[in-house]
Protein backbone atom coordinates (compact mmCIF):
# COMPACT_ATOMS: atom_id res chain seq x y z
CA UNK A 1 0.00 0.00 0.00
CA UNK A 2 2.76 2.59 1.01
CA UNK A 3 4.61 1.74 -2.30
CA UNK A 4 1.06 2.34 -3.99
CA UNK A 5 1.07 5.53 -2.34
CA UNK A 6 4.46 6.40 -3.59
CA UNK A 7 4.36 5.77 -6.90
CA UNK A 8 1.29 7.57 -7.19
CA UNK A 9 2.25 10.51 -5.47
CA UNK A 10 5.24 10.71 -7.82
CA UNK A 11 8.27 8.82 -6.73
CA UNK A 12 10.09 6.52 -8.92
CA UNK A 13 9.92 3.37 -7.76
CA UNK A 14 11.98 0.23 -8.03
CA UNK A 15 10.56 -3.09 -8.08
CA UNK A 16 11.18 -5.92 -10.24
CA UNK A 17 7.76 -7.44 -9.79
CA UNK A 18 9.88 -10.88 -10.19
CA UNK A 19 6.78 -12.11 -7.38
CA UNK A 20 3.03 -11.24 -9.55
CA UNK A 21 0.32 -10.64 -8.03
CA UNK A 22 -2.13 -13.08 -5.99
CA UNK A 23 -4.81 -13.08 -4.08
CA UNK A 24 -3.12 -12.65 -0.57
CA UNK A 25 -1.64 -9.51 -2.60
CA UNK A 26 -3.81 -8.51 -5.81
CA UNK A 27 -1.96 -5.36 -6.28
CA UNK A 28 1.49 -7.01 -6.54
CA UNK A 29 4.74 -7.08 -4.46
CA UNK A 30 6.68 -4.39 -5.40
CA UNK A 31 9.95 -6.03 -4.57
CA UNK A 32 13.19 -6.16 -5.75
CA UNK A 33 14.63 -9.34 -6.00
CA UNK A 34 18.41 -7.88 -5.24
CA UNK A 35 17.61 -6.50 -1.58
CA UNK A 36 16.41 -10.58 -0.28
CA UNK A 37 20.47 -11.44 -0.78
CA UNK A 38 21.85 -8.18 1.23
CA UNK A 39 22.05 -10.48 4.37
CA UNK A 40 24.09 -13.01 2.62
CA UNK A 41 26.93 -10.70 1.45
CA UNK A 42 25.38 -9.70 -1.93
CA UNK A 43 26.23 -6.87 -3.74
CA UNK A 44 24.61 -3.65 -2.60
CA UNK A 45 26.46 -1.27 -4.91
CA UNK A 46 22.89 -0.46 -6.89
CA UNK A 47 22.11 0.86 -3.50
CA UNK A 48 23.98 4.14 -4.88
CA UNK A 49 21.84 3.54 -8.43
CA UNK A 50 18.77 4.20 -6.61
CA UNK A 51 19.21 7.58 -4.89
CA UNK A 52 15.61 9.49 -4.87
CA UNK A 53 13.77 6.29 -5.44
CA UNK A 54 11.82 4.26 -3.28
CA UNK A 55 12.75 1.18 -2.45
CA UNK A 56 11.17 -2.01 0.01
CA UNK A 57 13.40 -3.24 2.23
CA UNK A 58 11.49 -5.15 4.87
CA UNK A 59 12.99 -4.53 8.39
CA UNK A 60 14.67 -7.72 8.89
CA UNK A 61 17.26 -6.40 6.35
CA UNK A 62 17.88 -3.03 7.33
CA UNK A 63 20.75 -3.74 9.58
CA UNK A 64 22.98 -4.94 6.17
CA UNK A 65 22.49 -1.16 5.00
CA UNK A 66 25.66 0.83 4.39
CA UNK A 67 25.93 3.87 6.53
CA UNK A 68 27.54 5.46 3.62
CA UNK A 69 23.68 5.96 2.23
CA UNK A 70 21.26 8.52 4.15
CA UNK A 71 17.89 6.30 4.44
CA UNK A 72 14.20 7.51 4.68
CA UNK A 73 11.95 4.93 5.93
CA UNK A 74 8.59 4.45 6.25
CA UNK A 75 8.06 1.86 8.74
CA UNK A 76 4.20 0.58 8.50
CA UNK A 77 2.92 -1.06 11.91
CA UNK A 78 0.33 -3.62 11.31
CA UNK A 79 -1.54 -5.41 14.75
CA UNK A 80 0.45 -8.35 15.24
CA UNK A 81 -3.13 -10.57 15.31
CA UNK A 82 -3.59 -9.36 11.76
CA UNK A 83 -0.34 -9.79 10.68
CA UNK A 84 -0.65 -13.68 11.91
CA UNK A 85 -4.32 -14.00 10.80
CA UNK A 86 -2.99 -13.20 6.77
CA UNK A 87 0.05 -15.20 6.62
CA UNK A 88 -2.05 -17.80 7.88
CA UNK A 89 -4.96 -17.63 5.63
CA UNK A 90 -1.58 -17.31 2.33
CA UNK A 91 0.23 -20.17 4.08
CA UNK A 92 -3.17 -22.60 3.93
CA UNK A 93 -4.19 -21.09 0.65
CA UNK A 94 -0.59 -22.45 -0.69
CA UNK A 95 -1.00 -25.81 1.10
CA UNK A 96 1.77 -25.15 3.41
CA UNK A 97 2.08 -26.04 7.38
CA UNK A 98 2.14 -22.15 9.87
CA UNK A 99 4.64 -23.87 11.44
CA UNK A 100 5.07 -22.47 14.99
CA UNK A 101 1.67 -21.29 17.17
CA UNK A 102 0.40 -17.82 16.77
CA UNK A 103 1.73 -16.96 20.81
CA UNK A 104 5.64 -18.19 19.53
CA UNK A 105 5.35 -16.07 16.38
CA UNK A 106 4.24 -13.43 18.48
CA UNK A 107 7.04 -13.37 20.94
CA UNK A 108 9.05 -13.64 17.56
CA UNK A 109 7.68 -10.57 15.72
CA UNK A 110 7.45 -8.48 18.99
CA UNK A 111 11.27 -9.02 19.43
CA UNK A 112 11.93 -8.57 16.47
CA UNK A 113 10.10 -5.04 16.36
CA UNK A 114 12.32 -4.11 19.28
CA UNK A 115 15.61 -5.04 17.34
CA UNK A 116 14.60 -3.32 14.25
CA UNK A 117 13.50 0.05 16.17
CA UNK A 118 16.79 -0.01 17.72
CA UNK A 119 18.26 0.02 14.84
CA UNK A 120 16.63 2.41 12.90
CA UNK A 121 17.27 5.06 15.94
CA UNK A 122 20.97 3.84 16.70
CA UNK A 123 22.12 4.78 13.45
CA UNK A 124 22.45 8.10 11.64
CA UNK A 125 21.87 6.95 8.43
CA UNK A 126 18.10 6.84 8.88
CA UNK A 127 15.37 9.04 9.31
CA UNK A 128 12.21 7.55 9.94
CA UNK A 129 8.67 8.35 9.94
CA UNK A 130 5.90 5.68 11.53
CA UNK A 131 2.61 4.99 10.44
CA UNK A 132 0.16 2.57 11.72
CA UNK A 133 -1.48 0.11 8.80
CA UNK A 134 -5.09 0.49 10.55
CA UNK A 135 -4.52 4.65 10.07
CA UNK A 136 -3.49 4.65 6.96
CA UNK A 137 -6.28 3.10 5.61
CA UNK A 138 -9.11 5.16 8.10
CA UNK A 139 -7.24 8.20 6.83
CA UNK A 140 -5.81 8.25 3.91
CA UNK A 141 -5.25 11.98 3.17
CA UNK A 142 -3.48 12.38 6.78
CA UNK A 143 -1.25 9.41 5.96
CA UNK A 144 -0.31 11.10 2.62
CA UNK A 145 -0.11 14.57 3.95
CA UNK A 146 2.45 13.32 6.77
CA UNK A 147 4.10 11.26 4.02
CA UNK A 148 4.69 13.99 1.72
CA UNK A 149 6.21 16.38 4.40
CA UNK A 150 8.47 13.65 5.31
CA UNK A 151 10.14 13.47 2.03
CA UNK A 152 9.88 16.94 1.48
CA UNK A 153 6.54 18.19 0.55
CA UNK A 154 6.78 17.83 -3.58
CA UNK A 155 4.03 14.82 -3.90
CA UNK A 156 0.64 14.77 -5.20
CA UNK A 157 -1.26 13.88 -1.82
CA UNK A 158 -4.62 13.23 -3.05
CA UNK A 159 -3.31 10.85 -6.07
CA UNK A 160 -1.49 9.10 -2.99
CA UNK A 161 -4.47 8.70 -1.15
CA UNK A 162 -6.49 7.41 -3.56
CA UNK A 163 -4.55 4.29 -3.70
CA UNK A 164 -5.72 3.21 -0.55
CA UNK A 165 -8.49 0.73 -1.10
CA UNK A 166 -10.36 -0.08 2.38
CA UNK A 167 -11.44 -3.50 0.56
CA UNK A 168 -8.19 -5.18 0.47
CA UNK A 169 -7.99 -4.72 4.23
CA UNK A 170 -9.18 -8.07 5.18
CA UNK A 171 -7.35 -9.65 8.53
CA UNK A 172 -8.86 -7.21 10.74
CA UNK A 173 -8.65 -7.21 14.61
CA UNK A 174 -10.87 -6.01 16.24
CA UNK A 175 -13.20 -2.88 15.12
CA UNK A 176 -11.81 -0.61 12.58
Amino acid sequence: MIMQMLEAGGVEIVADFERAADPDNPEGYYELEQVKRIDRGGEIAWLSGIRGKAIKIVSHYLRYLPDSNNYRVIFLHRNLDEILASQAKMLERRGKDAGADDARMQEIYIDHLAKAARELASRSCFATLDLQHRETIRDPEAAAARINGFLGGLLDEEAMAMVVDPDLYRNRAGSC
